[in-house]
């Protein structure tokens, strides 16, 4: 009897050491999503169909990448680099002095329309070796005082642009402190030529980022002057130069908008630019031009577009016509067995 009542007992232990080890199994639920048996697309890459997509991609990009070209093409340009050539010959061998010195800083360009330029012709300003996007500089401002009055105060990223005085300076950053201040005047067979500077700024920016009733306060008064000077009786949201510097460039080398100019030019007129050459990048070498440009339908002049869609069109043309030649001349099976490694060892061993 007690041996019964053992082996019922040992019988139990085992039925409970089974269903607690069921209990902790870290198998999943069965289904055919965790066992990878839902239906499935398995494509056969075979020679025709390989062919035929080199050759589907290539008739698609060449036709794109010749568009393309023509478009960039028909962009009428002119870039005039001034930042030597506006520094006096006596000046030249220190121009950051004479960048950071007082009196007239004015120079006379003159350019040529080597193309009819129908309107809107857009000016804009270029900077080499300028990095707008360092971590510290691009951290340089306070959106929320951008915004509203009520956060004129918030200035902690701001530094050391942040006060005057302990006064809070509006807009504060280092941003807003380095605004571009060359200035430009044109004029056409002695006929001013009126540069638009309305709508030049993202519509976003203008509605939302920066506030209507928030004015410029101790902007450029400290013991430091960076750029250009804003005017206190407008607020942020209409002074669109600074909205437009605001949106600092991801590269170096960057062109920001300074205005449009609302009349055609026409071939060989000669445009006639006062410029005042305020901005120093002559501290790190930095270089300034002057962007007189039309668009197309696909922007600004831009070939790299056009090549691109060309270079991947010509490749996929080239390996679709080499395909085909060694289908042709050398044509192979499908699933030919006698391609296996082990099948093509002498002896069909492994």
């Amino acid at each position: 009897m007690p041996s019964n009542t053992a082996s019922s007992s040992s019988a139990a232990a085992g039925s409970v050491d089974s269903s607690s080890s069921r209990t902790k199994s870290k198998r999943p639920k069965y289904s055919k999503f965790t066992q990878q048996e839902l239906p499935a697309c398995k494509p056969i890459l075979t020679p025709g169909w390989v062919i035929l997509t080199f050759l589907v991609i290539s008739v698609i990009f060449i036709p794109l990448g010749v568009v393309s070209l023509f478009a960039s093409q028909d962009v009428v340009e002119i870039v005039d680099r001034y930042d030597n050539d506006c520094i006096p010959t006596p000046a030249r061998a220190n121009k950051v002095a004479y960048i950071q010195g007082g009196g007239d800083k004015s120079c006379n360009r003159t350019l040529v329309v080597p193309k009819k330029m129908k309107h809107p012709i857009y000016v804009y300003y270029q900077l080499e070796n300028f990095y707008q996007n360092h971590r510290r500089y691009v951290k340089s401002r306070s959106d929320a005082q951008l915004r509203s009055v009520k956060d004129e105060n918030q200035i902690d990223a701001c530094k050391p642009e942040d006060d005057v005085n302990g006064k809070p300076i509006v807009p504060c950053g280092l941003i807003a402190w380095s605004l571009f201040n060359d200035t430009y005047a044109l004029s056409k067979n002695n006929q001013p030529l009126n540069v638009n500077k309305r709508g030049i700024a993202w519509k976003s920016d203008r509605e939302h980022k920066f506030g209507k009733n928030v004015f410029p306060k101790n902007f450029q008064t400290g013991n430091l002057t960076g750029g250009g000077k804003l005017d206190a009786n407008k607020s942020l949201s209409e002074q669109e130069d600074l909205i437009v510097w605001m949106r600092t460039a991801a590269l170096p080398t960057f062109r920001k908008l300074y205005g449009k100019i609302e009349s055609d030019l026409e071939k060989g007129d000669r445009i006639h630019v006062i410029l005042e050459n305020n901005y120093n990048t002559y501290s790190f070498d930095g270089k300034k031009k002057l962007v007189l440009s039309t668009t197309s339908w696909l922007g600004g002049k831009n070939d790299f577009l056009g090549i691109a869609y060309l270079t991947v069109g010509g490749i996929c043309f080239f390996l679709a016509l080499v395909f085909t030649i060694m289908y042709l001349v050398k044509p192979r099976r499908l699933g030919d067995p006698t391609y296996l490694s082990w099948n093509r060892v002498p002896g069909g061993g492994r």
